[in-house]
């Protein structure tokens, strides 16, 4: 080549996606075939494309998309696969995006993901913006192994509706499978338990369920946690204390009415870090999944710690 003449210039490589999908949600392989389709038509490469499994809901798959060097890694199922990729993506500056898939969607909707249309939801990914959101790290029972959260976590009533939720009621009727669920939970006992909240002198109570939530709004669009901000840096605990027959009405009063505070059924705390101790077992559930039962559970956000790629 004559030393005169320009050196030829790069191409630019492609940005790539890896895709970690729930086989179970996805309706088979017509969703695949139009993410692809529209990899090519937004410049995007072919995505790598990860299937869990029962025996690994998640984890594994997005540990591969890391190694492979993705740009993004797209969660596509309900959010039980969420929360296993982001387990794995907090604090490495690699940002997740959402195609939801679930029945709850938690996560895409508190945060305006479209959760009607995956092609739409799986748009946004390759065209938005990243946004740091906090993600909140979860020890049952002083285990080894921390557990990680991003909507909302719970001891007792709100767990035991997660464990008994029906899953042909799920596939027919949605979200509303949970308030048969509910419902039928109604009835049992407190258990007494006391709450720290960042390491402070405990409050005791006699509580039918705890809720620590980092988003506001649950199953429903219900908006349980009022001044949950998925980015500040603070966790937002809900404590569920009914008392009598008529107890139940001063927990409805308490969450939806204008006076959320006041009412001695339902009391809300802030802070970056909780402890609860029970004087008995109760169900656990982390962002919907029912995760076993127990009677400790200590909880610390981690600002920042996400990065999400969605739709300004």
């Amino acid at each position: 080549m004559p030393e005169n003449d320009p050196a030829p210039e790069r191409q630019p490589q492609a940005r790539r996606a890896a895709v970690v999908i729930n086989p179970a949600k996805s309706g088979g392989p017509a969703l695949q075939e139009a993410i692809n389709r529209l990899c090519e038509t937004q410049g995007w490469a072919e995505p790598l494309w990860l299937e869990t499994t029962v025996e690994d809901p998640g984890t594994g798959q997005a540990r591969q998309a890391l190694d492979a060097g993705v740009d993004v890694v797209i969660a596509a199922g309900g959010d039980g696969t969420v929360r296993c990729v982001a387990e794995v993506l907090a604090g490495t500056g690699t940002p997740m995006g959402l195609v939801p898939l679930g029945t709850g969607n938690l996560l895409a909707r508190n945060l305006g993901v479209d959760i009607s249309d995956p092609v739409s939801a799986c748009y946004d990914v390759f065209n938005g913006s990243e946004q740091a959101v906090d993600v909140v790290k979860a020890r049952l029972d002083h285990s080894d192994d921390e557990q990680v959260f991003l909507v909302m976590a719970g001891l007792g009533y709100d767990a035991a509706i997660m464990a008994d939720t029906v899953d042909a009621l799920k596939d027919r009727m949605g979200w509303l499978a949970y308030v048969e669920a509910g419902i039928r939970k109604l009835p049992g006992k407190p258990v007494k338990a006391r709450i720290s909240i960042d390491g402070g002198e405990p409050v005791r109570r006699r509580i039918r369920s705890v809720m620590i939530g980092n988003c506001g709004r649950i199953m429903g669009g219900v908006e349980i946690f009022p001044d949950a901000k998925i980015d500040d840096g603070v966790l937002d605990l809900l404590i569920l204390a009914p008392r009598g027959r008529l107890g139940w009405l001063g927990v409805v009063a308490g969450i939806f009415g204008r006076n959320k505070r006041e009412t001695e059924s339902v009391e809300y705390f802030q802070g970056k870090s909780a402890e609860i101790t029970l004087e008995r077992e109760q169900e656990f559930q982390l962002d919907g999944d029912h995760l076993g039962a127990g009677t400790h559970l200590a909880v610390t956000v981690e600002p920042d710690a996400l990065k999400i790629r969605m739709s300004a």
